[in-house]
């Protein structure tokens, strides 16, 4: 049972992590116009991927352009996104 609740924890620090870097990047006000903005881009999407394909996914299901099973897959897909992401970030907040 504790094993469940960890793969929770770290699915849900994983996503938190991946909208809380969605969030920055937005608010920073940054452009990826010359090669190093395309690479910081490219690895800030890394880490706020799960939240921004979640956004376009939400919207697109609420607007009827995807369907429903597409919209199960792609949360699927994203909820392993957000474990990954989430196991990084709990091995380095607990240094193990």
């Amino acid at each position: 049972m504790q094993g469940i609740w960890l793969v929770l924890f770290a699915i849900a620090a994983g996503f938190t992590t991946s909208g809380v870097v969605a969030s920055l990047y937005s608010c920073s006000g940054m452009r990826a116009e010359t090669h190093s903005g395309k690479v910081v881009a490219t690895a800030v999407l890394l880490l706020a991927g799960p939240s921004v394909i979640f956004r376009m996914a939400v919207n697109g299901l609420r607007e009827k352009e995807w369907k429903l099973l597409d919209g199960w897959l792609v949360v699927a897909a994203l909820t392993s996104w957000s474990l990954a992401i989430g196991l990084f970030v709990l091995d380095i907040v607990t240094g193990i």
